[in-house]
């Protein structure tokens, strides 16, 4: 149906932000996608794209109708596998979770979901844990396995599926332990709860501004400089133990202790009413957070 070509054409705009990767992407010309565009937003009375020198962007009645197409879609996927075995649902789910997660929780996590719809593609993303909401509420994925702030955003809800010590690392040649080993430098991440999380405990506890000589972006590259020499570090213990860098670096003990980091399955509120997000909703169990 034309209305759903539309629909897939917009999604995937709306994901992009790129009229010319878009007009590829979708094999349409980028009259034809202008022209597709202008139809949606004359229909709805609404912008739904902001077009300006630093780029595209979507307003936030193009966030809210994002929400109607991916649901609209779901519906009919769902509508149309019905037509070959009622009830079963099938389509895609976009997934984001960092290597950890995809090593330590997502077989547990994911295996009762497979097992009730295995029709449903998992579309599965790895990157920044620290970027993992923003691609969340900018719908680039349907939900994530991320850290889960102290105050979660509105527009997105989340049910904890572990919780992880936080833990100061170091070479096993360098030297100090104890208080010693935590005086610096120290080798953190550049942004991120963890980051946050570093920067609380050691203004708690240092009397001088601390030296950090490196700002990775991700666990591994931290825990390999650490492993080098360069400085004390801090990963959740989840990264540790399944990191091919656990055997190259130590702890060292803090007390009191850095506050443990909860880890939950996060999706958009208003999402929890399209069929595939409340099918991977309603299979996780809850514990206490959402």
């Amino acid at each position: 149906m034309e209305e759903h070509r539309e629909l897939r054409v917009f999604l995937h705009l709306a994901q992009t932000l790129s009229f010319g990767r878009t007009s590829q992407d979708c094999h349409v010309s980028p009259a034809t996608l202008t022209r597709l565009v202008q139809r949606l937003e004359a229909r709805l009375g609404q912008r739904l794209f902001d077009r300006g020198p630093r780029g595209v962007a979507l307003t936030d009645e193009g966030r809210r109708f994002r929400e109607y197409a991916a649901a609209a879609l779901d519906l009919w996927h769902a509508y149309r596998q019905g037509e070959v075995d009622s009830g079963e649902l099938s389509g895609r789910l976009g997934l984001f979770a960092t290597v950890t997660a995809c090593q330590a929780l997502l077989p547990d996590l994911l295996a009762p979901f497979r097992a009730a719809h295995p029709r449903i593609r998992v579309d599965l993303r790895t990157g920044d844990a620290a970027a993992a909401l923003a691609r969340l509420d900018e719908g680039e994925v349907d939900a994530a396995v991320a850290a889960i702030p102290g105050r979660l955003p509105a527009s997105l809800v989340s049910r904890t599926v572990a919780v992880t010590d936080l833990v100061f690392v170091a070479g096993p040649g360098s030297a100090g332990s104890g208080v010693a080993g935590l005086e610096g430098p120290f080798v953190l991440p550049r942004r991120g709860l963890v980051r946050e999380a570093a920067d609380r405990w050691l203004r708690g506890r240092l009397p001088w501004r601390p030296e950090v000589v490196a700002e990775p972006e991700g666990h591994e590259a931290l825990l390999a400089l650490v492993a080098l020499g360069y400085g004390t570090g801090i990963v959740p213990r989840m990264v540790l133990e399944t990191s091919v860098m656990r055997d190259r670096v130590r702890v060292v003990p803090a007390d009191p202790a850095p506050a443990p980091l909860a880890v939950g399955l996060c999706v958009r509120r208003a999402d929890l009413r399209r069929p595939l997000v409340a099918a991977l909703w309603s299979l996780t169990e809850p514990s206490g957070r959402g």
